[in-house]
């Protein structure tokens, strides 16, 4: 079963924080994958909306939990991440 991880952005964060802390959490999230870690998709939302924030997909629980607990937007104290299971139907 797949996890789906949602973050939300702390009351009060900079936009400019965010932006701040990007480029050490791609550098993260690229290196989680190459390493093999589960993850499959990840971005944040477009609506406009700031405080909407972002969603990562992964192929198990554990590979959400892991990538959480090192994740500089969470080590940073930018967003909260909330894991979901997820029971996708595929259409390949």
């Amino acid at each position: 079963m797949e996890s789906v991880v949602m973050y939300t952005l702390r009351e009060g964060v900079d936009r400019s924080r965010v932006l701040e802390t990007y480029p050490r959490h791609k550098a993260y999230y690229e290196a989680f994958r190459a390493a093999g870690g589960g993850l499959v998709a990840l971005g944040p939302f477009q609506d406009g909306d700031q405080a909407a924030g972002s969603m990562g997909i992964f192929t198990s629980r554990e590979d959400a939990e892991r990538f959480i607990a090192h994740d500089p937007f969470v080590t940073e104290g930018l967003a909260d991440p909330r894991i979901l299971e997820w029971n996708a139907v595929h259409f390949d």
